[in-house]
This record gives C-alpha cells, structure tokens and sequence, in this order.
C-alpha cells in the first residue's frame, strides 16, 4: 500500500462508531494489551479471529448474533491487523458482548450493558484484505492529497448505506491533521465502493 501510513498501534476501538447509531462507544471498557518486542503476533484478516469469537459468545447466549467487527490494533496494507474485536448480540439476553481476539486467543471478554438496534451481519461479506483493496482506490489519493493514514475499518449494517440500509458494509476512515477524514463504504458481498463522505 502506497500513499496511506500505517496507523500507530492504540487502545482498541471497537464500536467508537457506532455512536452515529444511538450506541455509546466501550473502548474503555475494553483493556488495552501492549504489544510486545519479540514475538509479536503476526497479523491476520477479521475472518480468521471469527471462530474463536462465535464460539465464546455462543457458549455465552446460544442465540448470540455477530453484529460489528472493528480492527483494535493497527492495519498493515493487505487489510490485516495484530487484533480485532468483534460485538455480539443476545435478543434474549437484551445484551451485547465484546470479544477481542490476539495470537488465536481471547484477549478480552467484556459484558455490555447497551440497546442496539443494528442488525445483524451478513455472513457471505469479504474478509478485510479483499475490502481494502477496493477502498484504496479511493484512499490512496486522499493519503497523497493530505498527508493521510487509514485509521480504522469496520463491518456493520445498516446506518451507513443510506440506498440499502440492510446492505452489511465495511466503511473504512481515513484521517489527516489537514483535512476532514474521508469516509470510503464498501459493499461486503461484491467489493465495490459504495459512497465516500468526508468529515
């Protein structure tokens, strides 16, 4: 990936989008794992922490439903991160839970007490690196133009695709100290970018 910075390793923001929802953020209620020197786990495609995910929140409510993914350390340019988080919701509980996953573990577990209202994902979407890759055509101008980097992506439906509210995408943020982010929205069945936005 050329033109777009790595994003610096941080706190795990899982959700931190989805205010635009009517949800309050819980990246603080999620602990921050540092990274290490040596052994650092290598990074991997939101698919590939899934597994493990769905089967702790299954074994936590059977009716648990994957409702958003969000990379939770830095991207590297195939779409891959050292640790993603990914929300699950109970009906039945009335309940939301967190899973971030790191090395092929749970890192964190957290119980949330919020209202959602976001729908369900899909499950035939387009692993992170595939999506990237569609978003790039558009982000590696912005990152060029303004001194960017790709910050955050995320797998949600509904609030973001104005035209198919129950289409799943990912959106992906682009930020810059000189100019408004830019907002890229990929359709996660077939890879085509759906709108970009700025601010």
């Amino acid at each position: 990936m050329q033109g777009c910075a790595r994003t610096p390793a941080r706190q795990p923001l899982a959700l931190r989008r989805l205010r635009r929802a009517g949800v309050t953020a819980f990246a603080s209620a999620l602990l921050f794992v540092p990274p290490t020197l040596a052994g650092e786990p290598a990074p991997f495609g939101a698919r590939a922490g899934l597994d493990i995910a769905a089967v702790s929140a299954l074994a936590w409510a059977p009716d648990a439903r994957l409702v958003y993914i969000e990379n939770d350390e830095a991207l590297d340019g195939q779409g891959a991160a050292a640790r993603w988080g990914y929300l699950f919701f109970s009906p039945h509980l009335d309940k939301a839970r967190a899973y971030s996953v790191r090395d092929g573990k749970i890192a964190v577990a957290d119980t949330l007490d919020m209202k959602l209202e976001t729908p369900p994902l899909a499950t035939d979407w387009i692993d992170s690196g595939v999506a990237l890759a569609a978003a790039e055509r558009v982000g590696r101008s912005f990152c060029r133009q303004h001194g960017g980097r790709l910050s955050t992506m995320f797998l949600m439906r509904g609030p973001f695709q104005d035209g198919d509210p129950d289409e799943t995408t990912w959106t992906f943020v682009y930020a810059s100290a000189n100019a408004p982010s830019l907002f890229v929205v990929v359709d996660a069945a077939q890879g085509k970018v759906r709108r970009t936005s700025r601010g």
